[in-house]
């Protein structure tokens, strides 16, 4: 596992730091304007998203408890932890059970995965839902046993962005990577720079936003010369890129944490964002640094036409630094006294070093008995799980001058002053009602809540893992699961919802095995070669067909008819196509418009079945079927995808191939 950037950081005393620099506030200019207009960057509140948490059995290549653990091989403990703060895990669909002791709660100690597609979904939703603008996704060295892993991860992120309609872009954290300045190249113009294709790749005065972060700190972990640096800095200028340094705190006057020497690599960035990290931790120290770095930070960045993003932090959990709140307001204070126009929050998923703002245990009955941890009250102050994302939105809105700049923090840590903090009962009495070769039907009995039931949660259990499968809203009981597989064997168990985003404990589990059927029902697509049109970065035909209902084939943006193709590798009887999308919430309601060609020979295809509308809807297992008029012997079968009210490509998660 990485070294985490405070390890090395808070050795470096903010003690001092006012004397060094001889200046106090009245000594100081006036507010300097922002060298750049309004973008996805400038004018915005950007959050640092490490998105670098597995779980054993989500699928992730890195194969383990990524980032959880000391031992990523052995199951997160009390004795093998590599985090200070725990998640609350209330609003993930799918979580994974850990070897802590129970919640205080009684609630079972679980986790969640960021490789999980629909993990990454709930963090862009409380983005978009909380103000938060832009999120930078932090890509250290991915030439290692990571880089897959990482590759994949940039995926799920473009993937949440443009679904929830927050902007993102790559930064690149340089720590320990010995070959940055050729690998750092190759990996942007072989993987990284595809993504700025998207609609939700962050963009600044008209170019694409990259980040590096590191260049200038004077410790072993980046032992980079000032030349390299500035090569690197100019080389994705020269790309067409609008690039972001993260630098020393001390980058101005050159000592400190920063190596000498490093003056023009500085000013060659567009945008200069200093680390803050570990240099304060209250609000004397905040106040401290508004008159030594933040206001003589931004005059020098508007006197060299650079843009200027310093960071806020909500404070260790662990270190006890926050004060319900008050630290992080009084650095937005400063900000916004200061005339700072942009803000990088530092950081959203940062549960290792404890200055996360997602989601995290409100008190002691969310947190693993006996593990030590301090929850968002260690103050005595009730504090919502959410309290600092909706901080970081208040925050943002009074830079930006929707509410009025006040010192007097305009937010309450738990939302007029109470709060429902109590989950649903687990409903109860889970059973099968019916079942058949494609589906299972389910029936529970209500659960009960303080405030009412707004739905209920389906999911697939398989080992330690549990997969949404179904919603269903308000008092329904029953669902019926489709898009199986005959004769297979699955368990399922329910959760129910409220308002607050409470979720129930599980209900107990049902089986059920579903039926031989009348016809055969063997997928005669499964694991065989395709072929396709176009895909789009890491989504190639080969995941139509792997079996797994979370990954899925893309083709590229706008640019239909696209097609998908498989080839059964013999002339066999075909005459039912089922279609799937991943089973996630998030995949919400679309019909693609799809035609089926077939052919023996990988030639001629003539046609199967006429352009037909598939609608996948995620209630229903996001499936859909295609009979053909008859039954045909062919060896290739193609989908043509001419539209999708969804999304402007060709999206198909599992393409089966039945004989009947």
């Amino acid at each position: 596992m990485g070294v985490t950037r405070r390890a090395f950081l808070q050795a470096a005393a903010v003690a001092g730091a006012a004397a060094a620099m001889g200046l106090g506030e009245s000594a100081l200019a006036g507010p300097a304007a922002a060298a750049g207009a309004p973008g996805d960057v400038v004018g915005k509140v950007t959050v640092g998203y490490q998105g670098w948490f597995a779980c054993a059995g989500d699928g992730a290549p890195v194969n383990g408890w990524w980032h959880w653990a000391q031992n990523w091989g052995q199951t997160p403990s009390p004795s093998n932890s590599a985090v200070v703060a725990w998640p609350d895990v209330r609003d993930y669909p799918t979580t994974y059970r850990t070897a802590y002791g129970s919640l205080g709660n009684g609630q079972p100690a679980s986790l969640f995965s960021s490789y999980d597609q629909a993990t990454v979904d709930v963090h862009f939703r409380w983005m978009k839902q909380y103000g938060i603008d832009t999120a930078a996704l932090q890509r250290f060295n991915p030439t290692g046993g990571e880089g897959p892993t990482r590759d994949a991860m940039a995926g799920r992120v473009r993937s949440a962005a443009e679904s929830q309609g927050v902007k993102f872009y790559v930064m690149y954290d340089v720590s320990d990577w010995t070959t940055m300045q050729a690998d750092i190249k190759t990996d942007w113009t072989n993987k990284m720079r595809a993504h700025t294709a998207s609609s939700a790749y962050a963009r600044q005065n008209g170019r694409p936003v990259v980040c590096i972060w590191g260049f200038g700190f004077n410790d072993n972990q980046r032992p980079f010369a000032p030349g390299p640096c500035l090569e690197v800095v100019n080389w994705f200028k020269a790309q067409g890129c609008y690039v972001i340094g993260g630098v020393p705190t001390w980058w101005r006057t050159g000592d400190r944490d920063s190596r000498p020497g490093f003056g023009d690599v500085y000013h060659a960035f567009d945008m200069l964002s200093p680390w803050m990290v570990g240099r304060i931790g209250n609000v004397a120290d905040a106040d401290n640094f508004y008159n030594v770095a933040t206001v003589p930070d931004l005059a020098e960045c508007a006197a060299h036409g650079i843009d200027y993003q310093p960071c806020v932090l909500p404070g260790g959990v662990a270190n006890r630094q926050r004060a319900h709140g008050d630290f992080m307001w009084r650095q937005f204070w400063n900000m916004g006294r200061a005339g700072v126009p942009s803000v990088y929050i530092s950081m959203f998923d940062e549960y290792n070093e404890g200055n996360q703002i997602a989601k995290t245990a409100e008190s002691q009955a969310w947190v693993p008995a006996g593990s030590g941890f301090f929850a968002l009250d260690e103050d005595g102050t009730a504090c919502s799980s959410d309290y600092y994302l909706r901080l970081t939105g208040d925050g943002g809105r009074m830079l930006k001058g929707q509410i009025a700049l006040t010192a007097v923090r305009p937010t309450q840590p738990v939302v007029g002053g109470g709060g429902d903090t109590v989950p649903p009962t687990a409903p109860g009495a889970l059973h099968v009602t019916a079942q058949s070769d494609t589906t299972v039907a389910l029936a529970w009995t209500a659960s009960t809540d303080n405030v009412g039931v707004t739905g209920y949660r389906i999911r697939q259990v398989t080992g330690s893992a549990a997969v949404p499968v179904g919603t269903v809203a308000g008092n329904a009981t029953a669902f019926t699961v489709t898009g199986l597989t005959a004769s297979t064997s699955y368990v399922f168990d329910v959760q129910a919802l409220d308002a607050a985003g409470g979720v129930s404990q599980p209900s107990g589990q049902a089986a059920a095995t579903t039926t031989a059927g009348s016809s055969p029902t063997v997928n005669l697509a499964l694991h065989r070669p395709t072929a396709e049109s176009s895909h789009t970065q890491v989504y190639g035909s080969g995941n139509a067909v792997d079996g797994d209902p979370n990954t899925y084939w893309e083709s590229a943006n706008n640019a239909f008819p696209q097609w998908l193709q498989v080839d059964l590798g013999a002339v066999t009887a075909v005459r039912r196509i089922v279609l799937t999308l991943p089973p996630a919430t998030a995949w919400a309601t679309r019909t693609q418009t799809v035609a089926v060609q077939g052919s023996t020979d990988s030639g001629a295809f003539g046609q199967l079945l006429g352009a037909t509308a598939c609608t996948f809807d995620p209630a229903t297992g996001n499936t859909a079927t295609l009979t053909l008029p008859a039954t045909v012997t062919t060896r290739y079968v193609r989908l043509v995808i001419t539209a999708n009210t969804g999304w402007p490509a060709g999206q198909i998660s599992e393409f089966r191939v039945y004989a009947a």
